[in-house]
């Protein structure tokens, strides 16, 4: 009984979370007269596959999709290179303040972004990088919450492992490059993943530091599609599924890491 109750919760979180993206494929499969239908249909009678072709026409998406690959791609590349470097100096050496620092840098966790956007958009127009790759992806090139993960990773890596590389004459940077990383594959899987997903998806920042359509990304660009006094469901679902796609294969590429226990990874 008990595991039959398991696998019917299961099934039930399943299907609650899989009918909203069926039902957002379905939209963008039917014609505008279907999705401003009084009753909702759910399995359009003709597909309209145009509808994905259409959204290039109606708007620069294919720009969207590049502004979106690149700055969601910078920005994780940024973060796979600079948190764990810097949450290896916090887990494995000793400096003055490096606790307050730590503390510090967790701190900044708590202020909303709201608070940072204003200062943000004044060093960014003062800067000229307002409407810019470099605008869109500076402000993000490093994360306390990704710092804190590899650190949490890092720490659990015996010191006697890293001594014993430094006594075979290795460099600060080879131990890194050749110890701490082979050890964090899973963190930087995780990272990478939760990164790139929260940064292909951000909406606020990209909208308020861009000031044409050439330079928007996906989530911003759908907007275009929400006219004064009615939307275009069929071309937003359409656009949304084509920002669901990369996300989701990016998980299957990375869900394996997360079984991963660190104490048990790499060492021999």
């Amino acid at each position: 009984m008990r595991k039959a109750l398991l696998y019917t919760l299961l099934v039930l979180a399943s299907v609650i979370t899989i009918v909203p993206l069926l039902y957002m494929l379905s939209l963008s499969l039917q014609t505008e007269a279907e999705t401003l239908s009084a009753d909702a249909v759910l399995v359009p009678d003709s597909p309209q596959w145009g509808n994905y072709a259409e959204l290039f026409t109606r708007a620069p998406f294919g720009n969207f999709i590049v502004n979106s690959l690149v700055v969601a791609g910078a920005i994780t590349l940024a973060h796979l290179v600079f948190d764990p470097l810097v949450g290896y100096v916090f887990a494995k050496f000793r400096f003055p303040l490096r606790n307050t620092l730590f503390v510090a840098l967790l701190a900044t966790l708590m202020v909303p972004f709201f608070v940072r956007m204003i200062p943000l958009y004044v060093l960014m127009a003062n800067m000229g990088w307002l409407n810019t790759y470099q605008g869109l992806i500076t402000p993000f090139l490093m994360d306390a919450f990704g710092i804190f993960l590899m650190r949490q990773f890092i720490q659990p890596i015996p010191d006697d492992l890293i001594n014993a590389a430094r006594i075979d004459g290795a460099s600060e940077l080879r131990i890194y490059r050749s110890v701490i990383l082979p050890q964090t594959r899973p963190a930087l899987a995780v990272l990478g993943l939760f990164t790139f997903v929260f940064q292909w998806n951000e909406f606020l920042w990209p909208l308020v530091a861009t000031t044409t359509p050439e330079m928007r990304t996906i989530p911003v660009g759908l907007t275009l599609f929400n006219q004064e006094y009615f939307t275009l469901w069929h071309l937003t679902a359409a656009g949304s599924v084509i920002l669901f796609v990369p996300t989701a294969v990016l998980f299957l590429f990375t869900q394996r890491y997360f079984v991963r226990g660190i104490a048990l990874t790499g060492l021999r």
